[in-house]
């Protein structure tokens, strides 16, 4: 809990107060501050444990009787002792139940200590998530440079209690999504049902509005929604000038079922050739939202085991290079990761196996290029003025604070894709155009490929600003 939470702790291994003291003083001598002391509530002898810890703290407790705090999980360790509470003479007990009220307690006394002008942000998100935020001192409960402190909500707690501590709400709210469903009736409409902890955290916010959310879920459905999100990336062709290269939505088109009778004419419509990417609509936050496949013939799609309702997407061939961008408020940073290989390998690779559908996971076996696949004299090019272009639009749309977008740059690598757009009347597409093509946006990314002291920082400025 220390370690993720960015403040010191000691665990006392001494058998004796003296040794205890001096185990204190030697690691902490620098420390001027307040020091918690945490006593765990102990099933065999509690008075035994108890008077043990009073004559300790009352040795300790003679270097500054206002800088030490007793801790228990239990109160009736130490209420009904009034020999022990006598020990303590002026000292503050604080009384907890369970350890997990402890960041609560921290949060809660260094406000009171330090100033009310901190800002509490809490935030939920899944453990795994948590853990890799935290790891990197992403959620300090100590104060940041610009007045920032992190409490971690949890859910096995009376929420209202904690909010009590809380300025700011900070969530991954897809990691909260149990079930969405689809209207059939309508192109873009869905019924999302969160934890029960999540509905109760929405309830509170709706009916106090002195909760500031980082940010509110109608920001963050859009990229629930891969049809919202394609429909929305159409929208940075105005970004466009004439005789540079561009920044655009991928082709794409939204599938009830693989089992339509014109499916060939509308993917001609939308200007899909193949091999193809299809994707479920659902974007994020069930469990099968990541299962992709890549179609080589048109016939394949009937046989199809992927989720509907679906986006067939565009694939764009860009020499196995991904720029992964991402947004921390009004400050943008860019990475450079390995991806598929183009086209025309995945089709001689296909070919082998049948030219049978690519099926993989997203987030798990992305198929990747070797070595030996990347295109040969060919440097992709990033126009990062246009691209930031892109990302302050993004963000004006979205209403995002922190957000993440993947591009990639346009490159056909031999013949196959140039006959492909010719059969469908596009004559404008030059060998490596270098047209920009957004493939994907998603909220609140890890962003942990940049490094942690510049994108830790620009993480807290964000939040404070919004």
């Amino acid at each position: 809990m220390a370690k993720l939470h960015s403040f010191e702790c000691l665990p006392l291994t001494a058998s004796s107060p003296d040794i205890a003291s001096r185990e204190i003083a030697q690691t902490w001598s620098h420390i001027s501050g307040t020091i918690l002391y945490l006593l765990p509530n102990h099933d065999a002898s509690p008075k035994i444990t108890c008077t043990y810890f009073s004559i300790a703290l009352e040795r300790l407790l003679q270097l500054d009787p206002n800088s030490c705090f007793l801790l228990g999980q239990n109160c009736s360790l130490f209420s009904p002792d009034d020999e022990v509470i006598s020990a303590f003479h002026n000292s503050n007990r604080i009384y907890m139940e369970k350890l997990e009220e402890l960041p609560l307690t921290i949060c809660h006394l260094n406000k009171k200590a330090i100033s009310n002008d901190l800002v509490t942000v809490g935030y939920i998100m899944k453990p795994s998530r948590e853990e890799d935020f935290a790891k990197r001192g992403a959620f300090p409960i100590c104060p940041t440079p610009n007045g920032l402190m992190f409490l971690p909500l949890n859910f096995e707690l009376p929420i209202s209690k904690q909010l009590e501590e809380v300025d700011v709400i900070l969530h991954k709210a897809t990691d909260e999504i149990v079930s969405i469903e689809f209207n059939s009736s309508s192109e873009s409409s869905y019924q999302i049902g969160y934890t029960k902890g999540m509905q109760e955290l929405q309830r509170h916010i709706e009916n106090h509005n002195d909760c500031f959310e980082v940010d509110p879920l109608n920001s963050i459905n859009p990229v629930l929604d891969r049809l919202k999100i394609q429909q929305l990336l159409l929208g940075l062709e105005d970004l466009n000038v004439g005789g540079r290269c561009k920044v655009r939505a991928p082709h794409f088109l939204k599938v009830n079922s693989f089992d339509e009778p014109d499916l060939v004419q509308r993917l001609h419509d939308a200007t899909l050739s193949l091999p193809s990417i299809v994707k479920p609509q659902v974007a994020c936050g069930v469990a099968d939202a990541h299962s992709m496949a890549i179609v080589f013939k048109v016939e394949d799609f009937k046989v199809l085991n992927v989720p509907l309702p679906a986006v067939i997407q565009e694939y764009v061939d860009h020499s196995s290079t991904l720029f992964k961008f991402y947004v921390l408020g009004d400050r943008v940073f860019h990475t450079v990761k390995k991806s598929m290989p183009n086209a025309d390998v995945l089709i001689k690779s296909s070919e082998k196996n049948g030219s049978k559908p690519l099926l993989f996971d997203s987030l798990k076996s992305l198929p990747t290029a070797t070595a030996n696949q990347h295109s040969e004299g060919w440097d992709p090019c990033l126009d990062l003025a246009l691209v930031n272009k892109a990302a302050e639009r993004l963000s004006k749309r979205l209403g995002l604070t922190i957000f993440g977008f993947d591009v990639v740059t346009l490159h056909f690598s031999g013949s196959t894709m140039f006959d492909a757009y010719s059969e469908m009347g596009i004559e404008d597409i030059q060998e490596g155009s270098g047209d920009h093509v957004v493939v994907d946006v998603n909220y609140l990314p890890s962003f942990k490929e940049i490094p942690d002291d510049v994108a830790v920082p620009a993480f807290w400025d964000a939040i404070k600003k919004k």
